[in-house]
């Protein structure tokens, strides 16, 4: 099959004619850009719960929240990039996607002070949000910009711990949807709440994905992921749970912020979540799970779009 011409476009601006990527295919492969709707999903569905609960929406704290979630992720990945390399976890036995810094193809000190550029951009944003939602609004993102840099820096990082998946259900679910909630009402209601739990458990499933492909290369170098500590096995039914859950707190949602039929358009995508499920459970070990990774994230999207259309129905 031939490449769709949008994608021989995109692989001509980042390839180069060796077949590697050039320099902004590299900086682009370090920022992720498959996963960064986990990032974004849950700051529309926030900001669609407000408009639904007010029935109007302020713009630009809507736009500035969505750039800051946009940065703080991408400096989380940059920062992730320079500092597994340092502490010797992508080694030429992993099987995820090659890594900038890694492969030696951006310097290290460039990759971490891009973080940090990311990092303060974010920062810079926050400080109208925090204008805008007070004392809270500082708190979610002051946090946020600490989480970013301790999921893989300090003396112990939460991505070599079994916390991974409980740190994105709280920063990419929770804080996220209801700091956006937030932001628009100043206040905080249940629904909120529940949608961040909603979306917040596709995205710690793509770290479950990203977590039981590199189990054993991450065993080998002391990182306690949630798949080392409790094995495979114990990861699929994780995996199930999360990709589950949100479909079963459906109901709850509808009750709690007053919807109708509508939110169930979601329920659309369940066919599709229960065969991610199947083929986690039945995948080889190996660079298997990066397809299954992308197809996570990409439900997730899909899952955010249809229950942002169904709540501002």
């Amino acid at each position: 099959m031939r490449p769709l011409p949008g994608r021989r476009v995109r692989r001509a601006l980042l390839v180069s004619a060796s077949g590697q990527p050039n320099r902004l295919g590299c900086w682009w492969l370090a920022i992720r850009p498959k996963t960064l709707t986990v990032s974004l999903v849950p700051v529309l569905v926030g900001h669609a719960l407000a408009w639904s609960q007010q029935g109007h929406l302020s713009w630009w704290p809507a736009l500035v929240a969505l750039l800051a979630a946009l940065l703080i992720q991408i400096g989380t990945n940059l920062h992730n990039d320079v500092s597994d390399f340092e502490r010797g976890s992508d080694t030429p036995e992993r099987l995820g996607p090659p890594r900038a810094t890694a492969m030696g193809w951006l310097p290290g000190a460039a990759v971490r002070r891009a973080a940090w550029i990311a990092f303060a951009l974010a920062f810079n944003f926050g400080i109208y949000l925090a204008w805008r939602g007070g004392w809270p609004i500082v708190v979610i993102g002051l946090a946020s910009l600490l989480a970013g840099w301790a999921y893989t820096g300090g003396p112990r990082p939460i991505a070599y711990t079994p916390l991974g998946e409980l740190f994105v259900l709280l920063f990419f679910g929770l804080l996220a949807v209801g700091g956006s909630y937030y932001l628009q009402t100043l206040s905080i209601r249940s629904p909120a709440l529940l949608a961040g739990t909603m979306v917040g458990l596709f995205g710690a499933a793509v770290i479950t994905v990203n977590n039981t492909r590199d189990l054993a290369t991450d065993a080998r170098v002391g990182r306690r992921t949630l798949a080392v500590v409790f094995g495979r096995r114990a990861a699929a039914w994780v995996y199930a749970a999360e990709m589950l859950l949100p479909f079963a707190l459906l109901p709850g949602l509808a009750v709690l912020a007053g919807g109708g039929l509508q939110l169930a358009v979601p329920l659309l995508l369940l066919p599709l979540a229960l065969r991610h499920i199947g083929r986690f459970r039945r995948a080889a070990d190996g660079p298997v799970f990066n397809a299954l990774l992308a197809a996570t994230a990409r439900l997730q999207l899909f899952f955010g779009v249809l229950l942002t259309l169904a709540i501002v129905a």
